[in-house]
């Protein structure tokens, strides 16, 4: 089925299993004290799982190039002894792994940054110092023996980190390169950095050494690189002796959302097919491949020669051999939400995964066979409820669950018609056949009560019964044209053309994303592009254009009482991409709000010292949720056979992350 895929890779001196790459990520497993160990392991379950190659989180090459104060360095014998524990550990599993060599920049995070030139960068409070022409000649050796102490450590190769607006990608490009000397100027002094780079690699690591290079195809900045530039500096790093290119997508200023779930699945593959033909070295597709499908019709349709998963093997270590099996609806498939893994990231916390909360955490959390058989009743078809009966019953237990409505999926069933948000589906499609394969009777249309788990006599009950809208209180809040968010999302009543959002929190984001689409225009990839101002006729430097907003069908209102920016607790990496969709859909958002009244001339607020009247057909609440759980009090079982999770147990936030998790770690030990 996926012939292509899991076809081998011949690099000529040594042959890849298949030609999926286990893209970088930056876990954080390696900044803290023993977290190489949790990393050996991380790594290691995803070479069982039959990855072809694996590519480490970014590690930097001296001190001025961490991501941040304390950030990992590859610099010593003694650094290169601490790896080996890693590169063991997926030797072990015949599996090839290769160190990314990472050189922040402007982008470091820390007050003794640097950079080509001293130019401040947008998404960072410090201004780099000017490297000296000795000191980006020893910068280079620097890369150099990163490489070396890569090898000493037992790494199969390096990936050069040239995309994403990092150190290289700052060296390449006149927007942040405005010096006069050897390196910069004209392109060929600008990119005699990244050449010098590889071909001391090369050099000092002989022809049996792996270097991928990646390469920034579409830096989506002001001021990037031109096609014609990418093409001549992808000749140049395979003449320097790079074995591998790899497609680097936008600049971590560049205000496109380039892996969100907003992208299209494999919106990005034109860009490296572009590419094909140009070099004579294996070329890799990245960004938004989230399925064994979409990467077969990537390779299928000629766009590259490999491809790159990152966040896929986070939901999914076992991702390849399931492909390899023809398991694929066994995939755990990455929602592309950041909630767990790049939130926890740029908040300097463990990476992990909101629908698989073992990744990163091997060593910790594992679904062992259980000592004792039980009979499980689960309360709630949600995440959380879906998690916990997968699990229990994978581990042995007889698990019965009890779904009030007429599918499976909770909240979940309300995320995936938000346009952006269509993935979701696929947790839902993955515990169906988690739970199919291992047994779990389901109950649907069936609200369980105490008297009927009474009469079962299960050993346990796990309440996943999830959350109910707030109401508010004001007059006329009982209005028939005084909706809520589940009356729109889940029961489809009809909604006018004015609205009012009552909430400016995810629920209120996503309301009105859903209410500003025209769900008769498809977002393909063209299309999307064309939205966010991507020329994929590549005419202008840096692939940048006239973004083309397609307009609301609708007039809406975004309401909060509070002050200050809208969505401000949305997820770090991924809240910007709201608040800018939704104003590019002309969406007003209102801050410090009081709700007066809703009549039949519309709805009458407080915004500040002013009273406004907004002619509105229909007003949504979207102000939070209330935990739905009427049966602990009524069960005969012992309390401590009684277990609350998910929104049952607290509404704030209508966390997933933080329901599948719960599931996952009581699952664990019942």
């Amino acid at each position: 089925m996926y012939d292509k895929l899991l076809q081998p890779l011949d690099l000529g001196f040594t042959t890849l299993k298949n030609r999926v790459l286990m893209g970088s990520m930056h876990t954080m497993l390696e900044e803290f004290p023993g977290g190489n160990k949790l990393a050996a392991e991380f790594y290691a379950e995803r070479a069982r799982g039959q990855v072809g190659l694996i590519v480490t989180g970014g590690i930097a090459p001296n001190n001025e190039g961490v991501v941040g104060t304390g950030g990992a360095t590859m610099m010593t014998q003694a650094d290169a002894d601490h790896h080996r524990v890693i590169t063991e550990a997926v030797h072990k599993e015949d599996g090839k792994i290769c160190l990314q060599i990472l050189h922040t920049g402007r982008y470091a995070y820390c007050k003794e940054l640097v950079a080509p030139s001293p130019i401040k960068a947008p998404i960072n409070m410090f201004t780099p110092r000017e490297l000296s022409s000795e000191e980006v000649t020893q910068t280079i050796a620097d890369y150099v023996n990163c490489a070396k102490m890569s090898q000493l450590a037992g790494y199969d190769g390096v990936e050069v980190m040239g995309s994403e607006g990092y150190l290289i990608n700052q060296f390449i490009v006149k927007r942040t390169n405005h010096r006069t000397d050897e390196w910069g100027g004209s392109y060929e002094n600008r990119i005699k950095f990244p050449i010098k780079i590889v071909e001391g690699i090369r050099e000092a690591l002989g022809p049996n050494f792996i270097i991928i290079y990646r390469l920034s195809m579409l830096d989506l900045v002001e001021d990037g690189s031109t096609w014609e530039e990418v093409m001549q500096l992808a000749k140049a790093i395979e003449k320097a002796g790079a074995t591998i290119i790899n497609t680097g997508i936008g600049w971590h200023e560049a205000r496109v959302p380039t892996i969100g779930s907003v992208v299209p699945r494999g919106g990005f593959a034109w860009v490296t097919k572009r590419l094909m033909g140009a070099v004579n070295i294996p070329l890799i597709a990245t960004n938004r491949i989230n399925t064994p499908e979409i990467a077969e019709q990537v390779l299928q349709e000629g766009c590259a020669d490999m491809i790159s998963m990152a966040r896929p093997f986070l939901a999914d270590s076992q991702f390849v051999v399931k492909a390899m099996e023809n398991r694929a609806d066994e995939i755990n498939t990455c929602i592309a939400c950041n909630q767990a893994c790049l939130d926890h990231t740029f908040t300097m916390q463990r990476c992990s995964c909101i629908v698989n909360p073992r990744a990163c955490y091997e060593t910790e959390l594992n679904y062992l066979p259980a000592k004792t058989k039980k009979r499980i009743a689960v309360i709630g078809g949600g995440p959380a409820g879906m998690a916990a009966a997968a699990i229990s019953s994978e581990r042995g237990h007889e698990v019965h669950l009890y779904e009030a409505q007429d599918k499976l999926g909770g909240q979940f069933n309300m995320a995936k018609i938000i346009p952006g948000k269509e993935d979701y589906t696929e947790t839902i499609r993955y515990y169906s056949t988690m739970m199919k394969k291992y047994g779990v009777q389901v109950f649907l249309n069936t609200k369980a009560s105490a008297a009927t788990l009474n009469e079962i006599e299960y050993d346990e009950v796990i309440i996943a019964t999830g959350v109910n809208p707030r109401k508010l209180n004001f007059e006329g809040v009982d209005h028939p044209q005084v909706l809520s968010y589940r009356d729109v999302l889940w029961d489809k009543k009809p909604v006018g053309k004015r609205v009012a959002i009552v909430g400016a929190g995810g629920i209120g984001f996503d309301v009105a994303e859903y209410l500003a689409h025209d769900p008769s225009q498809a977002v393909d990839t063209s299309a999307y592009m064309k939205e966010w101002g991507v020329d994929m006729q590549y005419q202008q430097a840096g692939a940048t254009a006239v973004a083309i907003d397609s307009p609301s069908p609708r007039k809406i209102y975004l309401l909060k009482r509070s002050i200050g920016k809208h969505g401000k607790d949305l997820g770090k990496t991924t809240g910007w991409i709201h608040r800018a969709s939704l104003k590019k859909k002309e969406v007003e958002m209102l801050s410090q709000c009081e709700y007066l009244s809703m009549t039949d001339q519309g709805f009458k607020i407080k915004v500040g010292e002013e009273i406004h009247t907004l002619d509105v057909d229909n007003v949504v609440i979207c102000a939070g949720q209330e935990s739905l759980d009427e049966l602990s009090e009524g069960l005969h079982l012992d309390q401590s056979n009684i277990h609350v999770i998910g929104g049952a147990l607290d509404a704030k936030g209508l966390d997933a992350k933080r329901a599948i998790k719960q599931a996952a770690l009581l699952s664990a030990e019942l």
